[in-house]
């Protein structure tokens, strides 16, 4: 099933969060320069959604995303993750790669530094396998 035919959560010009009927979040960025503010409501609204639903399962699909920046990685390992851990439940992560190479450098900085944090990274080539592992994941 094609990921733009979920219920949308929320969006905004960094990306779409929607509901998955199998249980499990849906992020996909958009192409282009963000706003941290953006980029922080954005993930945000995926914090809720997770905890909305007790849901532990997301499929982040970053193949059109630009590189995170600094400040971006810094919220995510400062504030986002740290939402998350007191929440007590790892968060299961299918992602799709972004196609430009330095997006792919930055995104497998933000996966080091969530290393030993609650993020259980698995990295697919397309939706359907990334979809298919979160359904059987724990």
């Amino acid at each position: 099933m094609p990921l733009s035919t979920h219920l949308v959560y929320y969006e905004n010009a960094v990306g779409r969060v929607s509901e998955h009927a199998n249980g499990y979040a849906i992020v996909q960025y958009k192409p282009g320069k963000r706003l941290l503010g953006d980029f922080q409501a954005l993930l945000t609204h995926l914090g809720h959604l997770l905890q909305r639903r007790s849901w532990h399962k997301v499929l982040t699909d970053q193949r059109a995303m630009t590189p995170f920046t600094d400040e971006e990685r810094r919220w995510i390992r400062e504030q986002w993750l740290t939402t998350q851990t007191e929440r007590h439940q790892d968060v299961m992560v299918a992602m799709l790669l972004p196609e430009d190479v330095f997006a792919r450098l930055a995104t497998n900085l933000v996966m080091h530094e969530a290393q030993e944090g609650i993020l259980h990274y698995q990295i697919f080539q397309d939706e359907v396998s990334a979809a298919a592992w979160l359904r059987q994941a724990p």
